[in-house]
Formats: structure tokens, C-alpha cells, sequence
């Protein structure tokens, strides 16, 4: 029952109360510049209902302003916690990038910045972290997070399983009156196009989930000539993604297709079974993204290949060590260890060290390749593309269809790599049955 204080004309329509929630989270947000007034794409995104929301397609069309503004729309109100996801923190880093937009728009406007949690916070109380998911195990380490807001830009670069582990942490308590949301940005191409494709595009409207496009005509900031041009380089098919924001084209299967690969439960207990360790010298420091430590069992029966297991780290050369003593003791005397040597009297130096210290009484040899990595792989793709390898289940697993699924193009190509040399190793075998391995 309206109070007697409230008469009828007094009461506001929805669209009303909307617009004031515009006003308030965005228009009169002192935390969003001036010069940055939401685009009309952008306000459609910033004003969705929505739980899930997925903003962008083409380059160019504003997606990451858009997606920094929808989280900064409620951090006057205390409670309010929100964070922002890239594949790695590099990622958040690169000019134009999330964390140097925040600084342009939030410094020396009273926000306090923590440069070891790379985390705002608001004179509210109100927080934005911005988040990295490397690794499919990296989600873990937001398990006791609670959040209002979870951002994820470049969506596509990440796993289905990242994005609905994390949708679990979103709550709130009872006196923070704010909308639990989930906001993404991204154009079509990458691992997880296909993913992001059915979940928002093909059923979206079934379980309310909103898709708003966005074109480089949306962005009246950009220099859209100039904009336009640079993009005339790409290949056909990465150009009809990134300007026209193609959902139907894919460029981003190169030597390996996701679907080529079968998940079994085990393999031939009489297959013939190869571990390669592909090595990486460079430590991990913060900010960097360096190569790691890749060891891949592989095993064959009949032509069938079985990708059993893969291993690996970025250390020090000790930890590597221990990483491939330890590995070596549960594989087994039937596993065959073999390394890539790299070139000149250090390689050399490096497999004598192993084959004498680390790996003393296992079957072990170092192995020079040839070609480059790319040449190396042709055998074990055409192998996968004809359904010949199969992946036993292992929660290593999403990390190496990551990798394989972009390579050549990723940042990373080590258990690609390792995989490759087992491949080639086992080839071998097949061919030389009645010889011994070393």
C-alpha cells in the first residue's frame, strides 16, 4: 500500500528509475572522465539487466572502456568489491591495457593503488582488482574470493571451466545493495570461440543472457581511418573477425584443431611409452612470462597414440631436476627418457650431467633436432587431424589444448614441443622394433 504522503503523480515509471541509476552510476560517476561519456553501445552495456553480459565482436567498437566503466559504477557504495580478468598479468599491463586505463582515469582522484596486489580502493571501502588466469589451475587461486562484479576482457582467450568456477564467487552480504553481475569483452577468434559463441550467441536469449554487438562505427573516439587501415594487414579471415565481428569464421586452428583429439580413459597396458622433456632456461619473475620445463608421456599401439601425461615447470635448474628425477621414478623402468640437445659443447655438457647424476640407471639419451618447431610438429598433427591421438584423462589436459590449438601463434609452444619429440621417438621405434633403444 502506497503511503498517504505519496500521491500517484509522485511515483516513478521503471524507465525512470532506470535513467536515475544511469545518472547516479555513470553520468554524475566522478570516477569516470569527462572526455569518456559511454558511447550509445556502451550505455546498452552498462544498463543490461542481465546477470551475464557480453559486449563487442569487431575491433574498435569501445569494449575496453566500456568494460572498465561497468565496474567502476557502484564503487562509492561500501562493500562493493570487483575484478577484472586478463589471461595474464602482462596482459593487464600492455599500453591501452586495463591497469595503465585505471591509472590515466583514477589517479590523484583519492583511490589508493596497491602495486603488490594490483587492487584500487575506493575512499568507500569499494575495491577493483584486476585478476590473471594463466593456467586452467590458476582459478583456484580466487576460491575465497567474494565479489559483486566479475569482468573478463578478451573472453575468448580463456576456458568455460575458468568462467563458471568463478561465477561461484559471486555474492554479497545482505546490506550491500548492489546487482551481482557478469560482464565480458571480446572479439570472435581464439580458444574459446566456440564456447562463447553457444553460450551467448546461440542460447543466450534462451537463459537471458544479453550479446551487444559493437562495430568500429560505434566508437566516434577512434581514429577510424587509421584504425581501419591497420587492419587491412590481417588474413581474410582474422579481418572479417576484427572488423565485422564474424562469429562464423575462425583463423585461429593452425596445426592442431581442438576437435581433432579424443579424451579416453587409459591406454594398451603393451604400448610402447616415450617421455621427452623439452627444457627452458628462463626463471619466472614477476610481470614476465617466460617458457617453461615441458615433459610429455606419450605411448603407441598399432599407429594409435596415447598422450598419457605431461609435466611441467618453471624453476631453477635444481627444481627442474628434481621435477624430472621425481617423474622418472613414477613413470617406471618401461618408460624411455629422452631430451632435446641443444646445439654446441653445452648441450652436450647438459645430457652427460643428466644421463650421469639425475637420471643415473633410467633409459635415457639426448636428442638433436632438426627443422624448426613448426616442421617438428607436421607428423604428430597429421597423426591427430586422422583421430590417431588420443589424450588420457588428466587435469593437464585444458592447458595443453590451449597451447596446441594456437599453435604456431601462441606464446608458447613447450608442450607442443615435447610432444613432438615423443612422437618422433616412438616413430622411430615403430620402424626399428628389434633394436634396442639406446
Amino acid at each position: 500500500m502506497v503511503s498517504s504522503s505519496c500521491s500517484k503523480s509522485t511515483l516513478r515509471s521503471p524507465s525512470e528509475l532506470v535513467l536515475d541509476l544511469f545518472q547516479k552510476t555513470i553520468l554524475e560517476n566522478r570516477w569516470i572522465p569527462q572526455s569518456h561519456r559511454p558511447t550509445p553501445k556502451q550505455a546498452e552495456f552498462l544498463m543490461s539487466p542481465q546477470l551475464e553480459v557480453l559486449f563487442g565482436g569487431a575491433a574498435g567498437g569501445g569494449k575496453t572502456d566500456g568494460l572498465l566503466m561497468s565496474a567502476l559504477q557502484f564503487v562509492g557504495i561500501p562493500g562493493y568489491n570487483a575484478i577484472l580478468f586478463r589471461r595474464t598479468l602482462q596482459d593487464h599491463k600492455l599500453p591501452e591495457g586495463l591497469i595503465p586505463r585505471s591509472m590515466e582515469w583514477l589517479s590523484d582522484k583519492g583511490a589508493k593503488w596497491n602495486g603488490s596486489d594490483y587492487k584500487w580502493t575506493f575512499p568507500s571501502g569499494a575495491t577493483l582488482t584486476f585478476g590473471y588466469l594463466e593456467t586452467e589451475q590458476d582459478k583456484y587461486r580466487y576460491q575465497s574470493s567474494a565479489v559483486q562484479f566479475l569482468g573478463w576482457d578478451e573472453l575468448t582467450q580463456f576456458q568455460e571451466s575458468q568462467y563458471t568456477y568463478l561465477m561461484s564467487r559471486l555474492r554479497r552480504l545482505a546490506d550491500v545493495h548492489v546487482p551481482l553481475r557478469v560482464r565480458a569483452a571480446t572479439n570472435p577468434g581464439g580458444v574459446g570461440h566456440i564456447w562463447v559463441k553457444q553460450r551467448f550467441i546461440v542460447e543466450g536469449q534462451k537463459y537471458n543472457r544479453a550479446f551487444i554487438p559493437a562495430l568500429l562505427e560505434d566508437n566516434p573516439h577512434i581514429d577510424r581511418v587509421t584504425y581501419e587501415k591497420s587492419l587491412q594487414s590481417l588474413d581474410h579471415a582474422t579481418f572479417l573477425q576484427l572488423r565485422h565481428g564474424d562469429w562464423e569464421v575462425r583463423s585461429d586452428v593452425g596445426k592442431f584443431g581442438r576437435e581433432w583429439f579424443t579424451i579416453v580413459d587409459g591406454y594398451p597396458a603393451e604400448a610402447k611409452k616415450v617421455r621427452f622433456w623439452d627444457l627452458a632456461s628462463t626463471l619466472p619473475k614477476r610481470g614476465t612470462d617466460p617458457d617453461w620445463t615441458a615433459g610429455a608421456l606419450l605411448a603407441e599401439k598399432d599407429g594409435v597414440y596415447y598422450l598419457i601425461d605431461i609435466q611441467r615447470r618453471r624453476g631453477t635448474p635444481q627444481q627442474v631436476e628434481q621435477l624430472i628425477r621425481m617423474t622418472a621414478e613414477m613413470d617406471g623402468p618401461s618408460v624411455d627418457i629422452c631430451m632435446e640437445e641443444e646445439p654446441g659443447s653445452s648441450g652436450v655438457a647438459m645430457i652427460d650431467h643428466y644421463a650421469r647424476e639425475v637420471l643415473k640407471g633410467k633409459t635415457f639419451r639426448g636428442i638433436r633436432t632438426t627443422g624448426d618447431k613448426e616442421v617438428r610438429a607436421n607428423p604428430v598433427s597429421s597423426a591427430a587431424e586422422n583421430k590417431n591421438v588420443k589424450l588420457v584423462k588428466g587435469t593437464w589436459i585444458n592447458d595443453f589444448l590451449d597451447e596446441a590449438e594456437i599453435f604456431p601463434r601462441g606464446s608458447h609452444d613447450d608442450q607442443v614441443d615435447a610432444v613432438s619429440g615423443a612422437f618422433s621417438m616412438l616413430a622411430v621405434k615403430r620402424e626399428l622394433t628389434e633394436r634396442p633403444f639406446a
